[in-house]
């Protein structure tokens, strides 16, 4: 998949064109949210992967050619940064989700061995509302056998019901990736809202 740093934005009026289509990434800060990206893109490096949670405080765009985007959201969380930063981070992805036309569907990344958590299900609640599709990583699966893993999604689809995709991803052995990419591919492909 052709993929390239479009542009970083830190309020509405940064983001590009509302045309087209686009995906956005989001997830728990720590969730393996970068990783994911580039290994679904195939780019090293194209979203900045760090050890710090917390570190994506900007809306990042990526063009996949064709009027097609990826969107790397600000992480949720986990990170440790102050009230007024953090207030800033939820006022900026307001503002994209209210104002994205072009927005068709939700990559969200879990981290396999944490599960959901409540600031999960707010915002899968959120894109329930918003009428988008939603797919879920759950990441870092690498951490834990295979059998504890697949436990682990069937739990996942369990609570989510049907509708919602559930993947098993790591970004470390490839477990998911392709299945993740082709996932992407097909709601770009749609270009139209699910």
């Amino acid at each position: 998949m052709h993929a390239r740093f479009l542009k970083s934005a830190a309020g509405a009026d940064g983001f590009p064109e509302d045309s087209g289509v686009e995906v956005a990434v989001v997830g728990r800060s720590n969730s393996g949210k970068s990783s994911a990206i580039n290994a679904i893109l195939g780019r090293a490096g194209l979203a900045r992967v760090s050890k710090t949670p917390g570190r994506t405080q900007l809306v990042n765009f990526f063009d996949l050619g064709a009027g097609r985007r990826l969107v790397d959201l600000p992480g949720y969380g986990f990170a440790r940064v102050p009230d007024r930063i953090r207030a800033e981070w939820r006022d900026l992805v307001d503002a994209y989700f209210a104002s994205r036309r072009s927005l068709i569907g939700l990559i969200v990344t879990v981290d396999v061995r944490r599960g959901l958590k409540d600031s999960d299900r707010v915002l899968l609640g959120f894109a329930g509302e918003l009428g988008l599709a939603v797919s879920i990583l759950l990441t870092k699966a690498d951490k834990l056998s295979r059998g504890a893993g697949a436990a682990r999604r069937l739990e996942l689809e369990a609570e989510l019901g049907e509708g919602t995709g559930v993947t098993l991803f790591s970004a470390q052995d490839g477990t998911g990736v392709e299945a993740a990419r082709t996932g992407l591919e097909a709601w770009l492909g749609s270009r139209a809202k699910a």
